[in-house]
Parts: C-alpha cells; structure tokens; sequence
C-alpha cells in the first residue's frame, strides 16, 4: 500500500463537484489541506538497532531478509487509521520500527523471538499494515528497539482437505491470494471486510475479524477449525476436532490476541464450494426505526441472506453522492438496505425468497438489484475517499461497536451525541452490517472541519465515543481490534479480575514481554 495513505495509489478518487459542495455547505470546508512530505522527504527517528543484533537476526533468516533502512522501515510505521495518515504527512521526525524481519517459516520465527528476548528486542508482527487502531504502534515498551515481523513469506495454500472441507493456509496470505488458491480447486473462504484486499490470513485471526458476508458465512473466528502459534516459550498447535468438550478452548487466546501473545502461522478454515448462483436485492425504509426492525426479523426468522445491511438516512443520501451508480439504478429514499444471496440455484431462490417476505411484512419496498450491485462494486473503496477528504481539509474516520436488539437505539443516540459534542458541526453517519439473532454492530462514520490540531481534536471525540459507548452497554469494539486506541477501555470491557488473567497469561507465554508492547492488555 502507499506509504501515507490507503491501498493502490492508481485507485486514488477525486472528489466530485457535489461532494464537493457538500463539504461547503455543511462542514464550510473550501480549501486544501497542507500537503505532507515525499517518502524521501520523511524524517525517521534514527534505528536503535545495533549491528550486531542486524547480524544475529540476519544469521536467523538469511541476510536479505533484514533490513534497517529508512525506506523499509517507513512503510510499516503504523496502520491505517486517520491518527496514523495525519502522523505521516508531519515534518517532524517520525517514530518507525528499528529494523524489518521477514521470516520465511516457524524455526526462523521461533529463532528471532529467542533473539529478541534474548536482545531486550520488542517484536511487532506484521501482515497487510491495514489497522485502524494503533495496532502496529512501533512501541519499544522499555526494551532497546522494536522489529516490525513481517510475515509475508508465510503465503502458501498449506492443505485442502475437500472431504471435511477445511483448508490450511499461511498467516502471511492477502485475502485476495487466498480466495486465488482457494479458488484455483472450486473452493471459496467467503471473508471479505473492507480491508480484504491488503489484509491477511494471520491479521484476521489475531483481530477477530468480521468480513461484509457475515450474515451467510460467520466471523472470521467462527470459521477457525485449528490455528498454529509460535510464542517464545514454544509452537502450540490448537485445534483437534469440530468439536471438543477437552476443557477451555485455547484457540480463544489467540483469536483476537493482536500478536501479543504469539505469532500465528498457519490457520485451518472452512471453506465452502464457490457459489453457483447469486442474487441481490435493494430496499428502502422509511427511518433507521424501521429498518432496525427489518433486519431483526430477518435475522430472527434465519431466513438466510449471505449479506444483509443498512445505511441511516445521513450514510444513504452521501452514499449516493458518493458512490459510482450502476446504470438504471432508481433513486433512494430514507434509508438504504442491501441484501445478497449466494449458493445453489435453489438455495439462492428460497432464501431470497424467505427474506423478501419477511422484508415487506416489515414495510420495505424493493428497489431491485441495481442498488445492490452498486454497493458490491465500490465495497472496498471507501478508504480512498477518506484519503480525498483528508486532502481537501475535512477530517474523516470511522469506529465500530455492537450490542443486542434492545438497546441498539440508545446505544446509536448516545455515540452520535457524543461524536456531535466533540465536534461541533460535524456528519455523523451510521450503519448496520453484521447482524446477530440478538443483537447487531453500529459503525459509525464522522466527517468534520480539520482544525488546527487534528490528532487532539480526533482524541477528543474519539475518547467521549468510548466513553459513552461503554456507558450504553456496548462493546469496545466489533470487529476493529483494540490496539493501543481501545486499550484504556479494556478494564470496562473485562473487568479487574478478565485484565489480570490477560497479564497472566502473557506472563507465561511472553516472559520477556517482547511481543507488541502497548497493545491490548491494561
């Protein structure tokens, strides 16, 4: 990905005129922002790195596998998040990681841990660089300098086993690479968030990641059969049977463990034939009530759409401003909702079916596929428009959280509160994307004026979200991952007694402390 923002850089959007004139008219924002510097142009605070541990680390992977140079070192800086996009268009000096190391299976990971705790090195692991959450935060945590694992060698199609359909693959995989290699023997992952084009294999475990299929496929967690984990005290291989009652489940450690705990290596998943047919359907309700209503009941009833979400009546009138239309795609009213079926022809025709009865029982009228097509094909793009925003002076960024049926109203009231006190003026948009027989997540999207000091204004609001989500009964966080951004409100999250189990275990599996330092734990 391009270093100071998101994805392909030849996939870069302009605002268009209307956006354009909304951003005038309702956020009085006219100008460009200050452009940050070239790549060459970066400050890097210097490597702590010594050459001698460059040597140790390069006689455990080979020498063209580590480097300490600016230009490695930059790209794997940070996340993707707004903070980090503001961070790297500053003419300060920047933090990055000291040195990259670049594994190429489990004996070199396990031999660059033992050097790092044995070298007081911290270990920052690396997939597709997409966090939003202060994730990849070069933090040294008190240790001499920090190294950015990248795990991008780890990219193989390890087994498919088509009789059980499971399949094992290399934490190192993009989803793009993966869904190939699946695709390439009939069989298909069906995990597609929105960072599906740069993310990994092993970062979708480690974050608990929740794709855009989720209705029809599970969480990336639920589909986890087995999981292969290198920690400094040793490889634990997790995962036996479909099912067992063989105490705790120690696969839940390392789903979400943001590679605190170990570095994942390999996950076993299941998978499923690529789909014969496919369907969709747009509608429209009246107010955000009323299509709450009609995605509980669709959920409730398991009708079965492999993707079913809805926009607020703010997100559907941007979208449309913002997003490229199919042709003969009809105008939208109220709120937009967007559902998808996939399978055999048969199953497609009944599930769509059972959710279209179910979706008109509750008041939604049909707008037909066009609506629905249109959001499939710009579904990866929205970053890129955040990256055009951030040019043209207006801030923009997104958080997540989730919560049952009963008190999702409240929950989306007080986080839009929260976000408009923060910031004064600003557009808040909200939508439904994962839902849940009892409950569902609200991610919210909030675009403001760029003021003076945009990383305090962001903390700002970002810290009266948290605070009144926790205070609503929500969770932290859906499927973002808690990072270093979401940290302070674990103890909320868990309690006391959850915090020092974390501690507990990190103990034993990290003595040293080396794996990500400021992430997640308390």
């Amino acid at each position: 990905m391009k270093w100071d923002a998101w994805g392909d850089p030849a996939l870069a959007k302009e605002l268009s005129a209307d956006i354009k004139g909304l951003l005038a008219a309702a956020l009085g924002v006219t100008g460009d922002a200050t452009p940050g510097p070239a790549a060459d142009e970066v400050l890097l605070r210097p490597s702590r790195i010594t050459p001698d541990d460059l040597k140790a680390l390069a006689d455990a992977v080979g020498e063209d596998h580590v480097s300490a140079a600016d230009a490695d070192r930059l790209p794997r800086a940070g996340g993707k998040s707004t903070p980090d996009l503001l961070r790297r268009r500053s003419r300060e000096p920047q933090d990055a990681p000291d040195a990259v190391v670049l594994p190429g299976g489990e004996d070199e990971i396990a031999a660059v841990l033992a050097l790092c705790a044995e070298r007081r090195l911290a270990v920052v692991p690396f997939g597709g660089g997409t966090s939003v959450v202060g994730g990849l935060d070069p933090e040294r945590g008190g240790h001499g300098a920090v190294v950015s694992l990248d795990l991008r060698r780890l990219d193989r199609l390890l087994d498919l086993d088509e009789t059980s359909g499971e399949a094992v693959l290399g934490a190192g995989l993009t989803g793009p690479a993966a869904e190939a290699l699946l695709a390439e023997r009939g069989y298909e992952l069906g995990h597609y968030p929105q960072s599906f084009r740069y993310a990994t294999i092993g970062g979708f475990a480690a974050t608990r990641s929740s794709g855009q299929d989720s209705a029809g496929y599970g969480r990336f967690d639920e589909m986890v059969r087995g999981l292969r984990v290198v920690t400094p005290v040793g490889v634990l291989d997790l995962g036996r049977a479909p099912a067992s009652a063989a105490g705790p489940d120690l696969r839940e450690l390392f789903l979400g463990s943001e590679g605190t705990l170990g570095v994942i290596t390999a996950v076993r998943l299941r998978v499923h034939p690529l789909p014969a047919a496919k369907a969709y359907e747009a509608w429209s309700l009246p107010d955000f009530a009323t299509g709450t209503a009609a995605l509980r009941a669709v959920e409730q009833q398991g009708t079965g759409p492999t993707v079913i979400r809805l926009s607020d009546e703010a997100e559907t009138m941007v979208n449309l401003a913002m997003t490229e239309q199919i042709g003969g795609a009809p105008a939208v009213t109220g709120c937009l909702a967007v559902t998808v079926f996939e399978g055999t022809e048969d199953q497609v025709a009944t599930r769509h079916r059972l959710t279209r009865d179910a979706l008109l029982a509750v008041g939604a009228t049909s707008l037909g596929e066009q609506p629905a097509r249109a959001w499939e094909h710009g579904r990866f793009n929205a970053p890129y428009l955040r990256d055009s925003l951030l040019g043209a002076g207006a801030l923009c960024e997104t958080l997540e959280t989730a919560t049952d049926w009963s008190r999702l109203p409240q929950l989306r009231a007080a986080v839009t509160e929260a976000l408009t006190g923060a910031l004064p003026g600003a557009l808040v948009l909200c939508h439904i994307s994962h839902v849940y027989p009892t409950g569902a997540s609200l991610y919210f999207t909030v675009v403001a004026a760029l003021g003076e000091d945009p990383l305090t204004q962001w903390a700002a609001a970002k810290r009266a979200a948290g605070d009144a989500i926790v205070a609503a009964g929500g969770t932290i966080t859906h499927h973002h991952a808690v990072g270093a951004d979401h940290r302070p409100w674990m103890t909320d999250e868990i309690g006391d007694l959850g915090v020092r189990i974390l501690r507990a275990v990190k103990a034993e599996l990290d003595p040293a402390g080396i794996l990500n330092p400021g992430k997640l734990i308390p």
